[in-house]
């Protein structure tokens, strides 16, 4: 009883507390097997495809004009090649070098055309993005979303459709955290925009396409969930379903022992996941394209699905922290318990 109170009490704690420490960046991408690192925010800026952004901090709100690539985000000097169909892999750390901080939402990949000009040059605002992988819980552990490989030095790998048509274009990868969104407004945004150039013969264009802002709305399932620590929870993802251009088998996760789960994603529920709702091939309003899913949290709104997977990097040692308190306890979450209990123990 006086864990199971003292866990409410955090909880509602922690969303009029802010971390400014808990928060990150992606640090590296890996295209077509090329390396490239980025640039840390608000730093010295080399010569990279990933747009740098100005600050560590997540982008709050919906309807922010940040939502677009990330704060202040700068156009980058490369552009990477990349062959359709090619593998695209993301690092993210958090600031001064140290892991992932946050392990609750999902991870949303999209990609938008540099209309009229290469992407080193593309300032415009108004690109027009298509969804093509998303991933939030493990279908095998509803209580663990897949952002928990991340702050256990994972990476992301995304393979782009294999029939784009050729040109340069924006890879929009984001984590959103849920740490905070048992209230309206509390999600973290953290986007972040990779320039790539798609060669070859494809002639595939996307059916339906969103803009940021307005994919998203505040109040959204998916952004604002009372219901996000609750392992059983049925998630929703936010925007508009999967781009008629996903086509493949679902990811894996590749664990710290080797071992491989499956999870649902890119469209296609796995591990015995209920049949999902999706909003058709009409132009998605703000809320229209959320997906509900059940325990491996991704939604089958096309018959296939891009590959995408997580891999693990070396780990730091958690000591017993992560053994104390379930893993959809955020670090910054279970510090915070730590010091709260301590202190309880004195009343």
């Amino acid at each position: 009883m006086k864990t199971t109170t003292t866990t409410t009490l955090l909880l509602s704690l922690l969303a009029a507390v802010p971390y400014a420490s808990a928060h990150g960046f992606v640090s590296q991408v890996v295209v077509n097997g090329q390396t490239y690192q980025g640039n840390t925010p608000g730093g010295s800026t080399d010569a990279s495809p990933i747009r740098q952004i100005s600050t560590i901090s997540p982008v709050k709100g919906a309807t922010n004009k940040d939502m677009f690539c990330g704060a202040d985000a700068q156009v980058a000097s490369v552009v990477a090649s990349a062959d359709p169909g090619s593998k695209v892999t993301f690092t993210w750390s958090g600031g001064a070098g140290q892991n992932w901080p946050h392990n609750t939402g999902p991870l949303v990949t999209y990609m938008g055309a540099c209309e009229g000009t290469t992407c080193d040059k593309y300032t415009a605002t108004d690109t027009k993005w298509f969804k093509i992988d998303e991933m939030g819980k493990e279908a095998n552990d509803p209580s663990t979303w897949v952002q928990q490989e991340i702050m256990d030095r994972g990476t992301y790998t995304v393979t782009l459709p294999s029939d784009l048509a050729p040109g340069d274009y924006l890879i929009r990868h984001e984590i959103i955290a849920l740490h905070l969104a048992m209230t309206m407004g509390g999600a973290e945004f953290y986007p972040s925009c990779t320039q790539v150039r798609i060669t070859g013969n494809g002639n595939a264009a996307p059916a339906q396409t969103v803009s940021f802002p307005g994919a998203y709305s505040d109040s959204d399932p998916g952004i604002y969930d009372p219901n996000v620590y609750d392992p059983g929870s049925l998630y929703a993802f936010p925007g508009p379903s999967l781009s008629n251009l996903v086509k493949g088998d679902t990811g894996t996760v590749d664990g710290q022992a080797g071992s491989t789960a499956s999870v649902g994603g890119s469209g296609d529920a796995s591990g015995g996941a209920a049949p999902t709702a999706t909003a058709g091939d009409a132009q998605p309003s703000a809320s229209s394209g959320s997906q509900p899913s059940s325990g491996g949290g991704n939604a089958a709104a096309d018959p296939g699905a891009s590959k995408c997977s997580l891999k693990s990097r070396a780990n730091t040692t958690q000591g017993n922290l992560n053994a104390n308190y379930p893993r959809h306890f955020s670090r910054v979450m279970k510090r915070l318990l730590n010091d709260f209990q301590s202190a309880a123990h004195q009343w």
